[in-house]
């Protein structure tokens, strides 16, 4: 690390009872005291090799609360800058999480001179939430991954924290550096580079993100985008889709007709959208090439008909 710009060292040791009967080296009658002083062995240990050591109590959603924050302010003393949180197997649930954090800040006063970070995994579809409970509890780094990867069911989601953070800071207070505008291009990356597909749906970065299929949504967006959609899919590095198909509008198709340059007189318009409402019943999704193939017609039997 002596090249790194900003060098670290990441400690950690499992402190809930199941990972703690899996140390073998131990002693089984004094557990607890033996666990606790290799932590703070190894933070004094890279202390000696950079001024920025984190620590983590592996398994600390289910390790007791009383000793959790005994081997937290025990590595703080040590020298550790940064404690990590870890809610290693998905396990916490938001309230408990941030109530968690709220009493360790209570229980051990030297935490409030270092960073608290969190590392919350998806186990049960919640490690955004209860990074963003953390964040509201005080802590002021989240670790995740892009496109929510990681073990199991993955990591906390970068690009949903800091969407989050950015779009509701009167909820969190706080702000990040990431540059927005390289979000979803950083997501198609990681996927391609992985080989792990974002799902559609998937909040942020999804291809469904800001893709709009109801008549109802379309009509909306197309007025004021606010209406269905809170963060502005430029800011991410996407861009909006109006999806054309049995639930789009008349105000969709003429605004979709008319960036392709067409124009149709009121009873050609008429006719057109009837046939693209036909079409829509039988295929999902209208592209522009059957739209073109729609005004086309249009225009050929508008002529004959002259």
């Amino acid at each position: 690390i002596s090249s790194a710009k900003r060098p670290r060292i990441h400690t950690f040791v499992g402190t809930s009872p199941l990972h703690r009967d899996m140390v073998s080296w131990a002693n089984p009658d004094r557990k607890l005291d033996d666990i606790l002083a290799r932590a703070v062995e190894a933070v004094q240990l890279a202390r000696t090799f950079t001024d920025d050591v984190e620590f983590s109590p592996m398994d600390a959603s289910r390790t007791e609360k009383e000793y959790l924050a005994e081997i937290i302010a025990a590595t703080i003393e040590a020298g550790a800058t940064t404690i990590n949180v870890p809610d290693t197997v998905g396990y916490a649930d938001p309230q408990e999480w941030s109530e968690l954090l709220t009493w360790l800040y209570g229980k051990v006063p030297s935490l409030r001179n270092v960073v608290l970070s969190v590392h919350c995994h998806d186990d049960l579809g919640m490690a955004v939430a209860n990074s963003m409970a953390a964040v509201r509890a005080g802590a002021r780094q989240v670790e995740g991954c892009i496109n929510g990867i990681g073990e199991r069911a993955g990591n906390a989601s970068v690009e949903e924290v800091t969407t989050a953070a950015r779009i509701r800071p009167d909820i969190y207070g706080v702000w990040t550096r990431v540059d927005h505008s390289q979000i979803y291009r950083t997501s198609r990356l990681v996927s391609q580079l992985t080989g792990m597909m974002v799902q559609p749906n998937k909040a942020v970065v999804g291809a469904n993100a800001f893709a709009h299929a109801s008549g109802i949504h379309q009509d909306g967006v197309l007025k004021n985008v606010r209406t269905f959609e809170i963060i502005d899919a430029g800011d991410v590095g996407a861009e909006q889709k109006i999806v054309l198909g049995k639930l789009s509008g008349r105000h969709a198709f003429k605004v979709r007709i008319a960036e392709m340059g067409f124009e149709l007189g009121d009873e050609e318009f008429k006719r057109a959208f009837a046939r693209f409402k036909r079409l829509a019943d039988q295929k999902k999704e209208i592209t522009d090439r059957d739209l073109e193939s729609i005004v086309a017609d249009e225009a050929r039997m508008s002529t004959e008909a002259f």
